[in-house]
C-alpha cells in the first residue's frame, strides 16, 4: 500500500518494518562514491538528484501515478522538490553533481556518506530532448560489503504529458519539452506534434522518441538519428569505502 507525506515523497507502508529492516542486517552507514554516465548519443541528462534514503520510501513507483515533484522533474529538470522531500525525511543527498546537464558520453561522480537507516540508494534527472523522460533508480539496496558494483538505468516517461515531441516550456502541465542551451541548436522547429494524448498515465518504461529528418517541419522536432536511444541509458558505478 502506498501513501504520501505533506510534501509529496511516495511512502511504502509495510507490516512490521521496524523489525524487518533490523532483521535484514540493513540499517547501516556507508561511504560512497557515485558515478553517473550518459550511455546515449544525443541525449542530455538535466541536473542529477542522489538520494540515500529509508527504504520505506521511494521517488517513483513503476505502474504508479507520479508525484508533483517527480512532474516536476520530469517534465522541467526541476530536481529541488524532491530533494526538499527526500531531506525533510533525513536522506542524504548530492544535487547537481555534474553543475548543470550531463552531455551524451559524459560522466559525473559525487561522494555520499549515508546515515544510519538510509539504506537504500535512488537517482533521478530528466532526459532531454523528452516531454517527461527521466533515468531512474529505484531504491537499490546498498550493499553492506565494500567493492565496486555497477548497475544500468532505463529510461522511464512519468505518464504526466503526451510525447509529443515538440518545443514548449517545460513547465508541469504545458505541453512540449524544454530547449536550454545547447540543446536550442540541436532540436528542430515547427513540428506539429506526434501525440496529442497521454498514452499511459502511470510510470512507465519509456517508449522512446520517435523523431523525424525534417528539422524545419514535420511531425517532431527531435532528430531521428541521433536523439533516439536504447535501453539501458546510463550506468551507474558505487564504489563502497571498507
Amino acid at each position: 500500500m502506498l501513501r504520501f507525506n505533506s510534501n509529496g515523497f511516495r511512502f511504502r507502508q509495510t507490516v512490521l518494518a521496524t523489525g524487518l529492516l533490523a532483521a535484514s542486517g540493513l540499517a547501516h552507514s556507508a561511504e560512497l562514491d557515485v558515478t553517473v554516465q550518459n550511455l546515449t548519443q544525443g541525449i542530455y541528462f538535466t541536473p542529477i538528484l542522489i538520494s540515500a534514503h529509508s527504504s520505506d520510501a521511494s521517488l517513483f513507483e513503476l505502474g504508479e501515478t507520479a508525484t508533483t515533484e517527480l512532474q516536476a522533474m520530469a517534465e522541467g529538470g526541476d530536481i529541488s522538490g524532491l530533494a526538499a522531500s527526500t531531506e525533510a525525511l533525513s536522506a542524504n543527498n548530492v544535487s547537481n553533481p555534474a553543475e548543470g546537464l550531463l552531455a551524451p558520453a559524459m560522466s559525473t561522480t559525487a561522494s555520499l556518506s549515508t546515515d544510519e537507516g538510509n539504506d537504500v540508494l535512488s537517482i533521478v534527472a530528466m532526459m532531454l530532448p523528452t516531454n517527461d523522460g527521466f533515468i531512474g533508480l529505484d531504491n537499490w539496496s546498498i550493499p553492506e560489503e565494500a567493492g565496486t558494483y555497477t548497475l544500468y538505468l532505463n529510461a522511464y516517461d512519468a505518464g504526466t504529458e503526451a510525447n509529443d515531441e515538440i518545443r514548449g516550456s517545460g513547465a508541469p502541465g504545458e505541453a512540449g519539452l524544454p530547449v536550454p542551451p545547447p540543446l536550442e541548436d540541436l532540436v528542430g522547429n515547427n513540428g506539429t506534434g506526434v501525440a496529442a494524448t497521454i498514452s499511459n498515465a502511470n510510470v512507465h518504461i519509456h517508449p522512446g522518441n520517435i523523431g523525424d529528418d525534417d528539422g524545419m517541419g514535420g511531425l517532431s522536432d527531435v532528430d531521428n538519428t541521433v536523439q533516439r536511444w536504447l535501453n539501458p541509458v546510463a550506468k551507474v558505478t558505487v564504489v563502497i569505502s571498507e
